[in-house]
């Protein structure tokens, strides 16, 4: 026997026989998606655009008026995603759709100048390419970003691999409401609050 089968052969003997792959470490198992897909946010079928940001460590959702209460001993977050905050040209006051989330975790979030922020951290469930997933996501106000979700690599290590160089490579379609479907659904909403 060589010296080098030899010393092959006593690794693997002290090692042990090597670990299966696991199918969701398998690339032929993810998803090819570009660097911007659509989402589709559950139960409302509001579809958003997002950014995946392997950069990222957490993923992100746009929120406004965030404001935590306590549900059954437990901290609980209520806040607002507007339906047209991220349409081009929109002007005014954007209907919101009201989420309800238990509060999962609070973050710091340091961005380069500017203060530490802490964030609220929820799950939220979402559809990308046909496939339902639930994943953390911080909330935070991301008016001045061009997405409103951001999906980061700890999301996106098991399920998806991504080309920086191509948007919209997701092959199957994920169910979504009409922007005028959800906005009446809002006003609907907003209107029998407002009589309560």
């Amino acid at each position: 026997m060589t010296r080098t089968l030899l010393i092959v052969t006593l690794a693997l003997g002290i090692l042990g026989p090597l670990a299966p792959v696991k199918a969701d470490s398998d690339p032929q198992a993810r998803s090819l998606l570009g660097w911007i897909e659509w989402v589709v946010l559950e139960p409302q079928k509001l579809r958003l655009k997002a950014r995946l940001d392997t950069g990222a460590k957490t993923s992100s959702l746009h929120a406004v008026d965030v404001a935590e209460f306590e549900r059954d001993g437990a901290k609980w977050v209520r806040f607002k995603l507007p339906l047209k905050a991220h349409k081009k040209g929109y002007k005014g006051k954007p209907p919101t759709l009201v989420y309800e989330r238990p509060v999962l975790d609070t973050v710091l979030i340091k961005r380069k100048n500017a203060h530490v922020q802490p964030r609220y951290v929820v799950a939220m469930t979402f559809c990308i390419d046909g496939r339902e997933h639930e994943a953390e996501f911080s909330l935070a106000d991301r008016r001045n970003f061009n997405y409103p979700v951001l999906l980061g690599r700890r999301f996106l290590g098991d399920v998806a691999l991504v080309d920086p160089r191509q948007s919209f490579l997701a092959q199957r379609k994920c169910k979504h409401a009409s922007l005028d479907a959800l906005e009446a659904k809002a006003h609907s909403h907003t209107a029998a609050s407002d009589s309560q």
